[in-house]
């Protein structure tokens, strides 16, 4: 098994007479115009690497009559040897060698960006003007990605939009109407989108309530579970033929530590916890926990059904100052103490950018990240058998809601 990914410059730099050029489909090999050679392995490393994803607007690749790779520059008119995509190579190691971690907890969603064009490509962030949803989108968006920001506040959207705007006057953003806790309107959000939009590369389930009071949704079910986990989960099964039609499609579904203190180990505890409990069971708490690991259960088990999409999950940071907390004075006050310990914004949303476009991901959907660090979740997120069960009760609380919406509405 290997993994991917990139090198330091300085250790990285070739020894004069040397030239990386790439093959058709993506293998970089060195040429040395001293000796007339060719090789596989970098001349310094003696490892090897790899490009992938699209090329800049305006390239174009194209094979010589002797068989060389070639590429057009149609904006400046050049032609050129040399594979654009090469400054972002990615490097294969076996898995058994030390891997030299390029991001961790104190990184930007910026910094991740940084040299990344997303020119081509459509995102859509649920939950984007504010909080983590709102950098996440801000940092795509700076770096040439078309952002959908899906929120159910379409004025505080169009806000954050003109925010984006106002440091890039190109940017290119949209806002898109969508409560989810209303199963109607999450279908009736992606119609919108899709008369707009044929393709969606970036999936981004943002979304997400903190330390609610107990309240039934418009669908009659507990809210912290219909927004964190089940309009969202609907949200992408409508989609799924926009993202499956992209080329190097993601979906990252923003889950939490939390889920590690989740009450639901077995099948024995789904049932028994049900995923909708009544007032008389409810936890604000607990009910986060168990949506926390609705979350990484569905990113694997849609990973497992979904081969041809890069699908993973994440932990953006630990009670980061967002609004996340406005529901309850003690949350609010404890996550002021807390605030000059924990993550700025920015940080907190770098493992979702992290996950949503790092190219030496591709080969390791259904991963769990923390600080854009791969790692393990709990032994419940892992098991297959939950994932498929939780996947099918979702299935089941939508039909039954839509169907008594049709009831409701044809007694009408």
């Amino acid at each position: 098994m290997v993994a991917a990914l990139n090198d330091s410059d300085s250790e990285d730099e070739l020894p004069p007479g040397w030239e990386e050029r790439t093959t058709l489909d993506g293998n970089v090999y060195y040429v040395n115009h001293y000796t007339k050679g060719t090789q596989w392995t970098h001349p310094r490393t003696g490892r090897k690497k790899i490009v992938n994803g699209d090329l800049p607007p305006g390239w174009e690749k194209c094979v010589s009559d002797d068989g060389k790779v070639l590429y057009i520059d149609h904006t400046n008119r050049t032609t050129t040897y040399t594979d654009p995509r090469l400054a972002f190579a990615t490097e294969y190691r076996e898995m058994s060698q030390v891997i030299r971690q390029r991001f961790d907890g104190s990184s930007t969603a910026l910094a991740v960006l940084h040299g990344r064009d997303l020119r081509n490509k459509i995102a859509l962030v649920t939950g984007a003007n504010t909080g983590i949803g709102y950098e996440t989108a801000r940092s795509l968006a700076l770096h040439g990605c078309e952002v959908v920001l899906a929120c159910r506040d379409m004025e505080k959207a169009n806000e954050s939009i003109k925010r984006i705007q106002q440091e890039k006057e190109t940017a290119n953003c949209v806002a898109l109407k969508m409560d989810l806790t209303s199963l109607s309107n999450v279908r009736e959000a992606v119609e919108q989108f899709k008369q707009k939009f044929k393709f969606l590369h970036i999936l981004i389930l943002n979304a997400g309530v903190f330390g609610l009071p107990y309240q039934l949704t418009k669908d009659g079910y507990e809210t912290t579970f219909q927004v964190n986990h089940l309009s969202q989960f609907y949200l992408t099964l409508l989609l799924k033929e926009t993202i499956q039609n992209s080329d190097n499609s993601r979906v990252v579904v923003v889950s939490s530590e939390s889920h590690r203190f989740s009450s639901i180990h077995t099948l024995e505890d789904l049932h028994q916890l049900t995923l909708s409990p009544p007032a008389y069971k409810y936890w604000a708490m607990g009910a986060y926990n168990e949506s926390k690991l609705c979350n990484v259960l569905f990113a694997q088990e849609l990973a497992r059904q979904w081969p041809s999409v890069s699908v993973f999950s994440c932990h953006p940071g630990n009670m980061v100052s967002t609004s996340l907390s406005r529901h309850w004075w003690l949350f609010r006050l404890l996550f002021a103490f807390v605030r000059p310990f924990t993550k700025s914004v920015q940080q907190a949303a770098s493992t979702s950018v992290f996950c949503a476009t790092a190219p030496e991901l591709e080969g390791l959907t259904g991963s769990y990240f923390n600080n854009c660090c791969r790692c393990q979740p709990s032994n419940a997120g892992l098991d297959p058998a939950l994932g498929a069960r939780l996947w099918t009760l979702s299935q089941d609380m939508i039909t039954d809601a839509l169907k008594r919406e049709k009831d409701n509405y044809g007694e009408k």
